[in-house]
C-alpha cells in the first residue's frame, strides 16, 4: 500500500471521512529538509471540510536541519486518488524519504 505523509488537514478526522470514507490510523514522522508556510484556500469545498481559511504547505528549503512533524497513513491507490482531488492546485504530489528512511508520498508547493 502507498503510504502518505501529512502534516496538515489531511490528519483531521472529518476531512479523512469525506475523502476517503473512513478515519485513517498511522504513525507520527518528519519530513527534512523542508518548512511549513500557510496558503490562503478559496476554494469553497474545501475550506467547508476543513473549517480553515488557510492550510499548511510546504516549501524545500534546502536545510536538513529543517524538519517537518506529521503522521504518515497507509492509503489505497484510490485512496490517494481522493488525496489528489481534497488538494487545491498549489499542492503538487511527490515522493519523499522521511526521517525514519520511510519513502512517502507528501504534498508540497507547486512551482
Amino acid at each position: 500500500m502507498p503510504l502518505l505523509f501529512s502534516y496538515g488537514t489531511l490528519r483531521d478526522p472529518r476531512v479523512q471521512r469525506a475523502s476517503f470514507g473512513r478515519e485513517l490510523s498511522g504513525w507520527e514522522d518528519g519530513l527534512p529538509g523542508y518548512r511549513l508556510e500557510l496558503l490562503e484556500i478559496s476554494d469553497p469545498h474545501v475550506r467547508d471540510l476543513s473549517g480553515l481559511p488557510a492550510h499548511p504547505i510546504v516549501v524545500e528549503s534546502g536545510d536538513v536541519r529543517d524538519t517537518v512533524a506529521g503522521t504518515v497513513f497507509e492509503v489505497t491507490d484510490e485512496e490517494l486518488v481522493a488525496a489528489d482531488e481534497y488538494e487545491v492546485d498549489d499542492y503538487e504530489r511527490v515522493l519523499a524519504t522521511l526521517a525514519s528512511g520511510a519513502r512517502a508520498w507528501v504534498y508540497v508547493r507547486s512551482i
